[in-house]
């Protein structure tokens, strides 16, 4: 080391790189835990029956909770409008839900058993397996 002491940088804004850093990793885990409580109630939404059981039973008991707390509608709403209703309930655009879902499903996806989400996202009208990272695969008439 050249025995020169270590000095914090100074942001735009007048404060440290470390207290910004800080802020920015508290306002991204907020945005984070916004997205996964909105994501999880609005798919709670759309899956009724075993399935809905095993995938809440899949998720830790937070996750679950906000997973089974919206009653599920008569039947799942396409995968545009899911998209669109989440845009709706978070303030943003179609864009950053689409982000957002897309984010959370394919994350949470991929720690459940890989059969359990294949039956979820056939329950669910087409675009769903877009949105859990999968291809939307349709058979050939």
């Amino acid at each position: 080391t050249s025995g020169t002491a270590l000095r914090p940088t100074i942001s735009p804004t007048g404060t440290t790189t470390s207290t910004w850093s800080a802020r920015t990793a508290r306002a991204s885990s907020r945005r984070a835990e916004e997205a996964l409580r909105a994501v999880l109630g609005g798919l709670g939404a759309q899956i009724t029956g075993e399935e809905r059981v095993a995938f809440a039973a899949a998720l830790p008991r937070e996750a679950a909770l906000v997973f089974t707390a919206e009653a599920p509608g008569i039947a799942p709403a396409p995968a545009a409008r899911f998209v669109d209703d989440l845009a709706v309930r978070t303030g943003g655009t179609a864009a950053t839900a689409r982000w957002d879902a897309g984010t959370v499903l394919a994350a949470v996806g991929a720690l459940m058993d890989p059969a359990l989400v294949t039956r979820i996202i056939e329950a669910l009208p087409t675009g769903y397996a877009l949105l859990f990272g999968r291809a939307q695969l349709t058979t050939a008439a």
